[in-house]
């Protein structure tokens, strides 16, 4: 079976090397052009990218598939299958017909629940228990394919959206090779979502990360957790961003006002900050141009920080 595989973020890579390790015929990588980053705007290989060249693969990047030549392109390594999993394109009908497998998708949610870009924050700030991992077939309206296979991961208290997908990417890149193999034996069978049990959730902008401290304590938490490692959950302290790195609900204060920064009684220094409903413990905040700090050293190094309203 010959695999052409569609990837960019970190993420997308142990599926990638899943494959390659596992000696199935990865003909060609497809991924996104090379971006700009950084201070000096350096242009940055994707990390589906990196992983290809490292293992010796034909990589392809192109930033959409209208032209015919970057149709003729892909149709010329004769793929039996295409694998997307977080490509970050919208792929046409000419493409999807195109493989006689078909187009697999690793998607991380238990579809059809978190359908959209951004799954894994969307599990988080739902307060879900559990999420997963679907293995689905492609069709032209985004994440709605049939299944054929996925896999249930719990949410813990400790997990954002950084370290959930990391998890996330490693079942999915095994449960990719179940799913494939048995695919092309014809030994198993799709399975129709119920578009009645349907959510979706859309890109997270950067602007989703400013906190309103209006919202209830849990509410705020489960904010940082999901907007963690991007955008980040912010506030606003003498003019510079502050951001909050980890955070916990820490029950109800009575001298605490919305957004307000208390002190909370303890025998360790412990920083509270006043919501809509209860008050969020922080554990660790990262102030504008400077390094991530625990809250009680934060603390000694910004007098005046207790006391202070942060804006809502």
């Amino acid at each position: 079976m010959r695999i052409v595989i569609m990837g960019s973020p970190q993420f997308a890579v142990p599926s990638l090397e899943a494959l390659v390790l596992n000696h199935y015929d990865v003909v060609a990588v497809y991924t996104q052009p090379d971006r700009p980053a950084g201070r000096g705007r350096t242009l940055v290989f994707p990390p589906v990218k990196e992983a290809a060249l490292r293992m010796g693969l034909t990589v392809v990047q192109t930033a959409e598939f209208r032209s015919v030549g970057a149709l003729e392109e892909l149709r010329e390594f004769k793929p039996d299958v295409i694998v997307i999993c977080a490509f970050g394109q919208i792929l046409p009908p000419a493409v999807l017909d195109m493989p006689p497998c078909q187009c697999l998708n690793v998607h991380f949610s238990l579809l059809p629940k978190h359908r959209g870009a951004s799954p894994v924050a969307a599990a988080i700030l739902a307060g879900d228990e559990f999420t997963g991992v679907s293995i689905q077939l492609v069709r032209k309206k985004v994440d709605t394919g049939p299944i054929l296979m996925a896999a249930a991961v719990p949410i813990f208290a400790s997990d954002n959206a950084g370290s959930l997908t990391e998890k996330l990417s490693v079942i999915g890149a095994h449960l990719l090779q179940e799913a494939l193999t048995a695919w092309q034996r014809a030994a198993i069978k799709p399975r129709r979502q119920d578009e009645a049990a349907a959510s979706y959730f859309r890109q997270v902008k950067k602007e989703d990360g400013e906190i309103d401290w209006r919202l209830p304590a849990d509410n705020i938490w489960r904010r940082v957790r999901a907007f963690y490692p991007w955008p980040g959950c912010y506030t606003y302290w003498r003019g510079k961003m502050l951001k909050i790195i980890e955070a916990m609900p820490a029950g109800v204060a009575k001298n605490a006002g919305i957004g307000q920064v208390i002190r909370l009684p303890g025998p360790a220094v412990m920083l509270g900050i006043g919501t809509g409903q209860g008050v969020l413990r922080i554990l660790k905040m990262q102030m504008a141009g400077k390094r991530v700090m625990n809250a009680d050293e934060f603390i000694r190094g910004q007098r005046g920080f207790i006391g202070a309203a942060l804006p809502s």
